[in-house]
């Protein structure tokens, strides 16, 4: 009984008329009977891939593939192998029918139903010109006739057990291999890839899927094509794309004319990317390994050795021959990958074959529990009794589609000294890991096509640490600008999508990659301007109680006596009290200092001005109460003019009482003036209260003035209306000016020019009213005399 076809998976078109099958027994197959025989289906001839072919071209001349034989070889042995097991189908004998499928679908569609039919067949020459439409699903017309179990078809497609319930194979599907390929671009940060395959149903598939999964890597096509119809197009890919790293689906036969078209358009410098149908395909590298240097691939798992299977035990040709200084892909058992798929394949059947001959009648995997007879079954009962096996010491199992599970090795091709191939394992891919383990690469053992370092193949380049990604319109996901992060955010990552806002009280760097603490600004001692207001300040106080010293010293002289010698102790009293106030402004602010600042600042000049408007006043009413009849002065002693001087204070302090139990001045953080710097600043709390307080101040200083311009023209010798006056004048001038400066600054230069103000109005003070009568004191102490005080 003929049960199933073991199949591997067809390319290119090829002539059926050059095909030569071997054996003795029939013309066109190798034949050995038995209970059971298994038929093998091998591209044992096939043609290269032309560049422009057409459907009514003449067929290409074939190529005999040393491989293939070898695969073939490997169906015979194992099968043997079986017959002489006692343990495995002791009740049943393997037999084997094989035939040449030209690497071609409709000579393999023949070749199946000729093997189904049991009978040799010439075949018509005319009907052999039909050429292949490139698919590399030839198994899948196969699959649809026969019980087929493949050894090299690896589509996705022939998962679906609706459309083919009787396919089986030990050939990993491509789900698995494009999953691999896409993790491997997106280890080496390949991006921007071509990809490219024969026009079949196994690369579109596999290319479909491959587009899907890469998606999550944020790998992106730079183009896709096939061929034959696109080969042509090879050097505009070449020159129009900026990617030169290739994912190429194909079989070896095609890749062949790939490599003559590649040579021909004189492309160089790419880092080819094999499926696994070529990536151990040495044929390629005899004429083309300076272009296949440095190319990277999976490969289905290796078998170390089958035992039994070494060619290389034949004798010589003529005596004098050693075939182990020749190189033959047929006598190469160093990559037996394909060879142990089709050992496999034979095991599988052999095994299912087992499965059926102990099948227990109620117990079976058909409906009601029947088993199937081993000598006449049903194709479709092989699958639904797929069993698990071990062979060579693996365990075989499969998915829930009926896929073994996949297991590659990462290879990459390297030069010999003797400019032999070498294929060296660089890492492998295992689907039973757990996720992210997967795959595993040694960098350092890859030798690339360019030297030491990989191939750069990005649309865009990566964006650094403080900028994201900002998609252009229209194009690809892995093109892209680089936009650097705002103010106050950062990104920390390499093609940020987003950039992250910083916290309140952090800012983002200059390079926009890290959150840095804000920086804190407030007028502190430490710095230049702080220290020369500190100065400024001290130096003040120092010279008014310097002032104190000396009119106490000169106390009982005319010139002080003369000038309301009490007013002018508690002017500089107060003057010392404001100079002093300068430093509540500097340092860092808080809840208590900002409410002690105000009210000292406005306290302290309301008790200045207030002296000055009794100084003034008492100047006016003495020259008044010179006057026939008048008696002024006795309203306007010594208690009076201390009482004016409270009182003119008294409102000053209801005011600052009013603001602090209101709305009183408080230290906040501020960021509206500079984002990234926090500044710690006294906020009035109340607006009015602050002008209230500055307003009251201007209306004492204008009464001050007032007085003293009417005293301007009295004895000049006794009166210092006309130095009040001008220190008034500069007052004015002061703080008028401090006004639209105070709105219009911020920070730590607001308190400065605070300060500034305070500083300049008290030296104003100090200097227009005390200055004349320390230069009599010091320099002219002839003028301090009754004498020179009375003269006109």
């Amino acid at each position: 009984m003929f049960l199933l076809v073991i199949s591997g998976k067809p390319g290119s078109a090829a002539a059926l008329d050059d095909c030569v099958f071997l054996g003795e027994e029939e013309k066109n197959s190798l034949y050995e009977d038995g209970d059971v025989v298994v038929g093998g289906l091998f591209p044992l001839h096939y043609s290269p891939l032309s560049s422009l072919v057409t459907y009514n071209a003449k067929p290409a001349p074939t190529i005999f593939s040393s491989r293939a034989l070898r695969w073939m070889q490997t169906m015979a042995f194992a099968i043997q192998e079986i017959n002489q097991r006692s343990d495995l189908l002791p009740q049943l004998k393997l037999g084997f029918h094989i035939r040449d499928s030209c690497d071609d679908i409709p000579v393999s569609l023949r070749a199946s139903l000729l093997l189904v039919n049991g009978q040799p067949e010439s075949v018509n020459r005319d009907e052999r010109q039909g050429k292949n439409n490139g698919s590399k699903l030839g198994c899948a017309a196969i699959n649809r006739t026969v019980s087929s179990v493949s050894y090299f078809a690896s589509c996705s497609c022939l998962s679906n057990q609706r459309e083919f319930p009787t396919f089986m194979r030990t050939m990993p599907s491509d789900t698995f291999q494009v999953r691999a390929l896409a993790q491997l671009v997106s280890y080496f940060s390949w991006t921007w890839v071509g990809v490219i395959g024969v026009e079949s149903d196994y690369a579109r598939f596999a290319i479909q899927l491959f587009l899907q999964e890469s998606v999550q890597y944020g790998v992106c096509a730079a183009y896709t094509h096939f061929y034959p119809v696109t080969l042509s197009h090879l050097y505009k890919i070449d020159n129009m794309s900026s990617s030169k790293v290739i994912i190429n689906f194909c079989s070896e036969s095609e890749m062949q004319g790939i490599l003559r078209e590649v040579r021909r358009r004189n492309i160089s410098g790419l880092q080819w990317i094999t499926s696994e149908a070529w990536a151990t395909a040495k044929s390629l590298w005899e004429k083309s390994a300076d272009l296949l240097t440095g190319t990277l691939g999976f490969a289905i798992r290796r078998a170390a050795v089958i035992p039994g299977l070494n060619y290389l035990d034949r004798p010589p040709c003529d005596g004098m021959e050693d075939l182990n200084d020749v190189y033959s892909p047929y006598s190469d058992v160093t990559q037996l990958r394909v060879s142990y798929n089709v050992y496999k394949a034979v095991y599988l059947v052999a095994h299912a074959l087992q499965d059926m001959s102990i099948c227990k009648i109620g117990k079976g995997p058909f409906l009601n529990g029947t088993c199937a007879d081993p000598k006449n079954f049903k194709p479709w009962q092989v699958r639904l009794i797929r069993a698990n096996f071990s062979a060579l010491g693996e365990k075989i199992s499969f998915d829930q589609n009926g896929d073994p599970i996949a297991y590659y090795d990462l290879l990459n091709w390297q030069r010999r000294p003797d400019g032999s191939l070498h294929l060296v394992k660089v890492g492998f891919y295992d689907a039973s890991s757990s996720a992210g383990r997967s795959l595993v690469i040694n960098d350092s053992a890859i030798r690339w096509p360019l030297g030491k370092q990989a191939f750069r193949s990005v649309c865009s380049d990566s964006c650094p640490p403080g900028s994201r990604i900002a998609r252009r319109k229209g194009e690809p996901i892995c093109c892209y600008d680089c936009v650097p992060c705002a103010e106050g955010e950062v990104s920390n990552m390499t093609d940020a999508l987003e950039c992250s806002r910083c916290s309140e009280d952090t800012w983002s760097n200059n390079a926009r990659n890290l959150c840095i603490p804000k920086t804190i600004e407030y007028l502190s001692y430490h710095e230049l301007v702080g220290i020369l207001l500190c100065v400024a300040s001290v130096l003040g106080a120092f010279i008014s109680i310097s002032i104190i010293v000396l009119f106490h010293t000169y106390k009982a002289t005319p010139l002080v006596r003369a000038n309301n010698m009490e007013l002018s102790f508690l002017l500089l009293v107060f003057l010392v009290v404001c100079f002093l106030v300068g430093l509540l402004f500097i340092g860092e602010p808080s809840d208590w200092l900002c409410r002690i600042r105000y009210p000292a600042f406005g306290i302290s000049f309301a008790l200045c001005i207030s002296c000055l408007l009794a100084k003034t006043a008492v100047v006016l009413m003495a020259f008044r109460a010179t006057l026939p009849g008048s008696n002024v002065m006795k309203w306007f002693g010594s208690n009076q003019q201390r009482a004016s001087v409270l009182l003119g204070t008294a409102v000053q302090v209801i005011i600052c009482l009013i603001w602090l139990l209101t709305s009183p001045p408080h230290a906040t953080s501020n960021t509206d003036y500079h984002s990234a710097t926090i500044i710690i600043e006294c906020v009035t709390g109340s607006e009015v209260g602050f002008w209230c307080v500055l307003g009251y101040i201007g209306i004492l200083a204008c009464m001050c003035f007032v007085t003293a311009f009417l005293a301007r023209k009295l004895p000049d010798n006794f009166n210092e209306a006309k130095f009040i006056t001008f220190s008034m004048l500069i007052f004015f001038a002061v703080w008028i000016t401090f006004i639209p400066v105070y709105v219009s600054t911020a920070g730590k230069y607001t308190v400065a020019v605070h300060i500034f103000a305070i500083l300049a109005s008290a030296f104003g003070l100090l200097f227009c009213i005390f200055a004349p009568k320390c230069y009599i004191l010091i320099l002219k102490p002839e003028k301090n005399s009754k004498k020179h005080m009375m003269q006109r």
